[in-house]
Formats: structure tokens, C-alpha cells, sequence
């Protein structure tokens, strides 16, 4: 009986015994899973750690590479302005260069100029010397433009020029009063350009010439032949008031 009894008061020690245990074991296991998953969080969250940190690295290293490449397309921007900037001196400088060549071409090679109604090729140099003396008869400068004239007859005896430069060379002889030589120098004109228009002009001052010199008979001739070969010439109309206040 008492062994029984005391049966029955040992079940139910041996029994909360037994629970106990249990629960230690699940606390100690729980508490194995929790540090388990805590080391894993962990390892997880260094490897995010070195992950971000990884990240950070490449883009701080992206951010410098983009920085390099920015600063190596402003260096290739400048480059290139710079090049552009050459590539349009050096085409100014052969334009100019050009233009210079040009000119200077220009300069020698001869031009159509217009004289008397008259056009022909002329060099500018001969252009230049003409207008030189023309331009010094203008003046009244008569002995000078005879002289600038003469030499222009000698450089240039085939010159497009020297018909008329022979005309105003014997109108700068009879401003100086050399008739001679004016009437000299009309005379070869209209023998080297009749058909000129001023030569009828040019027979007109060879007679003025001649009254001068009072060689009357020789004025009249050469009234006389102006009124043949030029009739229709407004010179003649001035012919015949002077053949008749010659008579």
C-alpha cells in the first residue's frame, strides 16, 4: 500500500521532470536557431556591407572615369577648335595670297582699254605712262607733257596709245609755242591714223600752226586739203571761216 502511494506521488514528479527538460532542450535549440539566424543575419549583413561598399568603389570609380572622359572630349573640343581655328588662318592667308597673285597677274597682264572711241589691248604699265602724261598736259604743263609724251612714242611705238598720244603731243608743242614741232607731230598722226576722228581736228591745228609761223600759203593747203578729205568733218566747218578771213 504504501509502495503504491508512493507510486503514485513519483509519476507525476518524473513527469514535470520530463517536461522540463524538454522545454530546456527547446530553449537551448531556440536559442541555437536564433543565433544561428543572427550569424547569418550577420554574414548577411556584411556581405551587403562589402556589397555597398563595392558599389560605392565602382561608382566613385565610374564617376572619376566619367570625369577623365569629360575632361579628355574638352581637351579634343579644344583641339579641334584650335584646328578649326588654324584651318581658317591658313585659308585666309592662301586667299590672300591668292587675291595678291591675282592682283599682281593683273598688274601685267595687258587690259582692253578704250581711247578715242577706239578699244585695244594695252599693258597697265602703258596705261600707267599715258595717264601720266595726259594728266600733266592737263595741268599746263605743256614742256613736260611733250617731253613725257615723246618718250612714250619711243617705248611704245606699236601702242594702241601712240596714234593718240602723237595727236596730244602736238597739241603740248603748239601750247608751248613750238609750232615746228607741232605741226610735225600732227602731220605723223594723220599719216598713221587717217580714219582717226581727230583727224580732221589735227589738220585744223597744223594750219592754225602755220598762221603762226605766218606761212599764210601753207595754212590755206591745208585748209584746203581738210575741206577734201574730211567735208562732213565739223573741223572743216571751221576751215572755211578760215579760208575765208585768209583771203
Amino acid at each position: 500500500m504504501a509502495l503504491a502511494f508512493g507510486a503514485l506521488i513519483s509519476a507525476p514528479a518524473q513527469a514535470a521532470l520530463f517536461d522540463d527538460t524538454e522545454a530546456r532542450k527547446a530553449i537551448i535549440d531556440l536559442r541555437t536557431v536564433v543565433a544561428q539566424l543572427k550569424d547569418k543575419a550577420d554574414a548577411d549583413s556584411k556581405a551587403t556591407a562589402e556589397q555597398i561598399a563595392h558599389l560605392q568603389r565602382s561608382l566613385l570609380d565610374l564617376n572619376r572615369q566619367l570625369e577623365e572622359a569629360r575632361a579628355d572630349n574638352a581637351r579634343l573640343r579644344g583641339q579641334s577648335e584650335q584646328l578649326a581655328r588654324d584651318v581658317s588662318d591658313l585659308q585666309r592667308v592662301q586667299k590672300d595670297i591668292r587675291q595678291g597673285v591675282d592682283d599682281r597677274i593683273r598688274k601685267l597682264e595687258p587690259q582692253t582699254v578704250s581711247v578715242d572711241g577706239r578699244e585695244f589691248l594695252a599693258e597697265p604699265e602703258e596705261t600707267r605712262l599715258y595717264e601720266e602724261a595726259m594728266n600733266v598736259l592737263r595741268k599746263g604743263s605743256f614742256a613736260e607733257a611733250a617731253d613725257l609724251l615723246s618718250s612714250f612714242q619711243r617705248r611704245y611705238p606699236a601702242s594702241g596709245y601712240a596714234p593718240s598720244a602723237l595727236f596730244w603731243l602736238g597739241n603740248a608743242q603748239y601750247g608751248k609755242r613750238d609750232f615746228k614741232e607741232s605741226i610735225t607731230a600732227f602731220r605723223s598722226f594723220v599719216s598713221r591714223a587717217p580714219d582717226h576722228p581727230r583727224a580732221p581736228e589735227a589738220l585744223l591745228s597744223v594750219a592754225n600752226s602755220q598762221s603762226d609761223l605766218k606761212d599764210t600759203k601753207a595754212a590755206r593747203r591745208t585748209l584746203e586739203e581738210l575741206l577734201k578729205t574730211y567735208p562732213k568733218s565739223e573741223a572743216a566747218v571751221a576751215a572755211k571761216e578760215r579760208l575765208a578771213s585768209l583771203r
